[in-house]
């Protein structure tokens, strides 16, 4: 199981964190992962960036996230988390 939380704090609401939400579930549902990603929202997770979204995959932070890099953040990390998870 991969757990992803969003930053939806103030800065990152105002940084798009409800597209990046959107984009997730959105990807989630088109590659049929809801079983493995548990998706979540907190307020600040401390790691505020200039720019972006920050989003924790299994407890490890990622800043910046846009809409912009959102493809490869999601084939990277996440993709690459889901596919060692089921290794265990």
């Amino acid at each position: 199981m991969v757990f992803i939380e969003v930053c939806i704090g103030s800065s990152c609401h105002l940084k798009g964190a409800p597209e990046i939400v959107e984009l997730l579930e959105q990807n989630m549902k088109e590659q049929h992962l809801e079983d493995e990603i548990v998706l979540s929202g907190s307020f600040c997770l401390g790691k505020c960036n200039r720019v972006g979204v920050t989003i924790t995959v299994n407890e490890e932070a990622h800043t910046g996230i846009t809409r912009d890099n959102f493809r490869d953040f999601w084939n990277d990390v996440v993709l690459k988390a889901v596919e060692e998870g089921k290794g265990n």
